[in-house]
């Protein structure tokens, strides 16, 4: 239970994030550029086989899945594990969550619809498509993730409506 709280939690930070733009301390997002050999570094240390989107983030495509595929209005249900590029898991989930594809980090905006409900998708995001200059905590104020970090993604999608 402790963990599908902890799960629910950071899915709403997830949700609630406001990424890649100046915020009202003046912190500037890392451009994607930066962050591209650590990116690249991370995806051969562990057998990613990237193709790179336009917007800088690298991704391998494990399974496409069928139809429907989401679009940025669909709500989706998927299964997932995030972590640091330390290999530390800073969340996962075995049961579906469902979250509007609207309100999540642009990376997941971007990545999530280059598959179908049961795909599975590798997304290594950068920090600017992710949490940015500002970095996420949790309820009790521990960093979770840094500001100005990368991100990597094990993305199952489970359902689209």
């Amino acid at each position: 239970m402790r963990k599908v709280l902890s799960s629910v939690l950071f899915l709403s930070v997830l949700l609630l994030s406001s990424c890649g733009k100046k915020d009202s301390s003046g912190c500037q997002p890392v451009p994607v550029a930066n962050e591209k050999a650590a990116m690249v570094a991370y995806c051969t240390a562990n057998g990613i086989n990237y193709t790179q989107d336009p917007s800088g983030l690298l991704y391998e495509i494990i399974a496409p899945g069928t139809t429907p595929a989401p679009t940025l209005t669909s709500t989706v249900s998927a299964v997932y594990t995030g972590k640091l590029f330390d290999g530390t898991t800073f969340d996962a989930t075995a049961n579906p969550i469902s979250f509007p594809l609207s309100g999540v980090i642009d990376g997941w905006k971007i990545g999530i619809p280059l598959i179908k409900k049961g795909g599975r998708i590798k997304l290594v995001i950068p920090s600017a498509l992710a949490y940015s200059c500002t970095g996420r905590t949790d309820v009790a104020g521990r960093v979770v993730i840094k500001p100005n970090e990368p991100l990597f993604f094990d993305v199952t999608l489970t359902d689209v409506k």
